[in-house]
């Protein structure tokens, strides 16, 4: 069965217009704010703590700081991208057009992965006047952000789904994402912490995420890189299963 690429391109170009419209939240607002974290992390802690694993400090944060604007602004786009038609009642359209589950799940998430795929290369643009950033493993680099962001972006549409008013979509991200985003491992390395504690951290999903990140940038880690893959890998998966079975089951896409 072939895809139907005008209702996909039609529902993917709607969902990055709306990034226009909300230029400032969207965009310039996640940048000045990993901006601030450059300046008082970078400036004011780093002055204290000059390298991390042989990386200055201000460098050794970027990752860090790209990942956690990545997952929160995936998460952010694809919620309110599918929350919005339950919302306004326009899903029954949605649902009956001759669009699959795939081709809308593809047209949703891809717009919002885009989004902050975007994003993330503006940051890392932002990052590169504030400190000497390198990039080691390019390629890795892409892999990571492009995993990273459809995965992120499929748990948000699961959020929007889920979500049956406006502060619940905030939950998730404000409660959960990003508090294990800054115990991750964003703002430091797990390896200057007690080894109890070391545990401790490896069980937050978040350090796979970041460390095999960090180490396409410097080629550090604080786990091994295959493991981090695979974790992200699985993230994916599980994030894939649960979207087929919300079609399969129909859960909350009509209320």
């Amino acid at each position: 069965m072939a895809l139907n690429y005008y209702g996909i391109r039609a529902i993917y170009l709607f969902e990055l217009a709306r990034t226009r419209r909300t230029l400032m939240q969207s965009i310039i607002a996640p940048v000045i704010s990993t901006s601030l974290y450059f300046i008082v992390f970078g400036s004011a802690i780093g002055s204290r703590i000059t390298e991390m694993e042989g990386i200055t400090y201000g460098a050794f944060i970027v990752p860090g700081l790209v990942m956690l604007s990545l997952l929160t602004q995936s998460i952010s786009n694809a919620s309110f991208g599918i929350y919005f038609p339950k919302f306004s009642g326009t899903i029954y359209e949605l649902l009956s057009a001759p669009l699959s589950p795939f081709e809308i799940i593809l047209s949703y998430v891809g717009a919002a992965a885009t989004k902050s795929i975007f994003l993330g290369i503006v940051i890392l643009i932002t990052a590169a006047f504030f400190v000497p950033l390198r990039i080691d493993h390019p390629l890795w680099m892409l892999t990571y952000l492009i995993l990273t962001s459809i995965t992120f972006s499929l748990i948000g549409f699961i959020i929007g789904i889920w979500a049956d008013g406006f502060e619940k979509l905030q939950v998730v991200p404000l409660l959960i994402i990003t508090p294990l985003t800054f115990l991750g491992g964003s703002f430091y390395s797990i390896s200057v912490l007690p080894t109890f504690w070391q545990n401790v951290a490896l069980l937050n999903p978040v350090v796979y995420l970041i460390s095999g990140f960090r180490w396409s940038f410097y080629g550090i880690e604080d786990v091994n890189l295959w493991l981090s893959l695979g974790m992200t890998l699985m993230f994916l998966a599980i994030s894939i299963a649960t979207v087929v079975w919300i079609f399969k089951t129909g859960y909350r896409l009509k209320k």
